[in-house]
């Protein structure tokens, strides 16, 4: 059995993946370009991959590879109606990461609606100690309490976050595909127009590739925040930007890019030094404690794959 692990450096190198030796002869490299990928996984009876895309020209030639065990919930990185026309299996890791996105989703909030990065820079830079007053109280901020939240997206991460909305005292909106009793849920514009708050925690789908446009910006709050810790191509990036340093939202978080690492030219580079802007280098999912759920979880699947069980199977 010949297991090939394509990128383990995305999962940290901190962590401990001998528990997959037991199934065989394991080969893993930090990580992989597409232009290797076909080579490295030839020979594959199982690979475990977390960004290498995953495509009829990496796989075509793979005639031994019966599973493909993504490291993460999204799969939007392999070609599943390829892999299932070639009886090829692929596994993902679901809810693995909930606590982790849900947290720094809130920190997020937290940071862009408090202004902590400003107020902290008033102490760092010196301001605070040469002002001769007791306490600084701009830029003004304002209490959770009372706030609308709203949700696109509602699954496991949404609904964690959406508890600590309300602990908040914020009133909470929905948007999902099903909409579900016990919840506000309405359509994507009422959402957009009504909310002070946003964060983004649907996958990333034909119908959701870039949902926030131009035109769904102009819907909301001159005062509104929006976080993304979904996918990048769920909202159009130049139209972000533009919305940013036009002044027409106030702020914005996002820990995932339609291309990573961020380019040079990417549009968000621009917004380095807006102190209304808070982007990280897509992290959210990667606590210690979620990385080694995720992995646990791809072990988890390989063993119910070879006892002949389906486990997180995508169809």
């Amino acid at each position: 059995m010949n297991i090939v692990i394509l990128d383990y450096k995305t999962l940290g190198e901190d962590l401990d993946l001998s528990s997959v030796y037991k199934f065989g002869n394991v080969i893993k490299y930090p990580s992989t370009t597409q232009e290797q990928a076909p080579e490295r996984v030839k020979d594959a009876d199982i690979v475990i991959v977390n960004k290498v895309k995953m495509t009829k020209e990496v796989v075509e030639n793979a005639s031994n590879l019966k599973l493909i065990c993504e490291t993460a919930t999204g799969y939007d990185n392999i070609d599943i109606d390829y892999c299932n026309s070639k009886g090829i299996c692929v596994a993902n890791t679901p809810a693995y990461s909930t606590p982790c996105v849900a947290q720094v989703t809130v920190s997020m909030v937290c940071s862009l609606i408090t202004h902590l990065h400003e107020y902290r820079q008033f102490v760092h830079n010196g301001s605070y100690q040469n002002s001769g007053n007791a306490n600084c109280l701009v830029p003004v901020y304002h209490e959770f309490c009372g706030l609308t939240w709203g949700i696109i997206g509602f699954g496991n991460i949404g609904k964690a976050v959406g508890r600590v909305a309300e602990a908040f005292g914020c009133r909470l909106l929905v948007n999902k595909r099903t909409p579900i009793e016990g919840y506000n849920c309405v359509d994507l514009e009422t959402l957009l127009k009504e909310s002070d708050i946003i964060s983004i925690h649907c996958p990333l789908t034909d119908k959701t590739r870039n949902m926030i446009g131009k035109n769904e910006l102009a819907l909301m709050k001159k005062s509104a925040i929006i976080v993304n810790v979904a996918r990048g191509a769920v909202w159009n990036e130049q139209d972000v930007t533009d919305a940013i340093v036009e002044g027409r939202i106030a702020g914005i978080g996002c820990d995932v890019f339609s291309a990573e690492p961020l380019p040079l030219n990417h549009p968000f580079n621009k917004l380095l030094n807006y102190d209304n802007v808070l982007l990280t280098p897509h992290m959210a999912w990667g606590s210690y404690e979620s990385r080694s759920r995720c992995f646990s979880t791809v072990v988890s699947n390989i063993e119910a794959f070879l006892s002949g069980k389906e486990q997180n199977l995508i169809k």
